[in-house]
């Protein structure tokens, strides 16, 4: 087994506190798209949000500082920059759930690898509640907008994912456009795991019945080596025997 970098030690360790993070982020973004506070707590929730997005910031140059090739990592990596860059520009600034999204998935799928059920539950109701946050925070307050309301935004949400959409709800705004299309894909990309896994499983459940059965398959054929020894060691007993008594015979 090769040793780990110091990049793949850095996420290995970092991964569940940036977790937390994502879930304190999301926490704090809720308060402020559903409660809407003004004076010192939202410039308080404000600071607490962007110091979240601050400590991912270091996170990704802290990755890029601690690779073996920086510009090989940061080719290999651009997704990751751009989702970090983009947030910086007040129209795009929505996308800050994306990263905060991933990092938090990837937690909850190496806690629950194997469990099917529990990994698509939790990853389509996160994936709905945070794009619901996020369209009402984009699309509210817009003219002419549709979705004025955290229920409208949750049925938008759960008709984009399943890729239904009625109609009547839709986002009139550009970021709110880029939400759904992520939404879109972000439903897509959970069905295409989930169904990766299950075939990965089967595939795992076959390859060790097979290794069963072939192990319990080469144990019956060494029994049958032992006892075909045996009963051939057991014939050339009784031949040399007879030979033996046969000798004696003539001699009486």
């Amino acid at each position: 087994m090769s040793k780990p970098t110091r990049e793949q030690l850095w996420a290995q360790r970092t991964e569940w506190p940036l977790a937390l993070v994502a879930v304190a982020f999301i926490a704090i973004y809720s308060v402020q798209v559903l409660g809407r506070p003004t004076g010192a707590e939202a410039h308080f929730l404000w600071l607490a949000s962007w110091g979240a997005w601050s400590l991912f910031v270091g996170d990704y140059f802290a990755r890029l500082l601690l690779a073996s090739n920086r510009r090989k990592w940061f080719l290999q990596h651009l997704f990751d920059l751009l989702i970090v860059a983009l947030p910086l520009m007040r129209p795009l600034r929505m996308l800050r759930l994306v990263v905060f999204f991933g990092v938090l998935q990837k937690a909850i799928g190496d806690a629950v690898r194997g469990r099917i059920l529990i990994y698509t539950i939790s990853g389509v109701m996160l994936l709905i509640y945070v794009a619901s946050l996020a369209i009402l925070d984009t699309e509210r307050g817009q003219r002419g907008a549709t979705i004025t309301s955290f229920g409208e935004a949750v049925w938008w949400s759960i008709t984009t994912v399943t890729t239904i959409g009625y109609g009547h709800l839709y986002p009139i705004t550009v970021t709110g456009r880029v939400i759904a299309v992520l939404l879109m894909i972000g439903g897509i990309s959970l069905v295409g795991v989930v169904t990766a896994s299950l075939a990965s499983w089967i595939v795992e459940e076959v390859s060790e019945t097979d290794v069963r059965s072939q192990a319990a398959t080469a144990a019956e054929i060494d029994e049958l080596r032992h006892e075909i020894r045996a009963l051939a060691e057991a014939v050339r007993q009784r031949d040399a025997a007879g030979r033996s008594l046969e000798a004696e015979e003539p001699a009486g």
